[in-house]
């Protein structure tokens, strides 16, 4: 198979499961508390943006600690541990 066709099938699977995961999520959103709803729904406009502070302050830490992560282990892939076996002395 010619590199450039692996690379096009590459890129349309990565397409695909991106989009497959954009649209599957979306009925998770719809999932909600109604206890959480009704009480952020009755509470004023300063309760609403505590509200969405927290949110934030609650998701964004994690994502940057998966991004930084996902970031190191991409810049490291090629590094191996060596032991004096890889390198071609033997145990007599």
């Amino acid at each position: 198979m010619k590199p450039w066709i692996r690379t096009n099938f590459r890129y349309a699977g990565l397409t695909l499961l991106t989009l497959a995961m954009i649209f599957l999520a979306a009925p998770a959103f719809a999932q909600g508390c109604s206890l959480c709803y009704t009480q952020a729904a009755s509470s004023g406009k300063k309760m609403i943006e505590a509200l969405r502070s927290g949110i934030l302050i609650l998701v964004l830490p994690p994502t940057l600690g998966s991004i930084g992560m996902l970031f190191i282990l991409y810049r490291k892939r090629y590094q191996i541990r060596r032991t004096d076996d890889d390198r071609g002395f033997t145990q007599h």
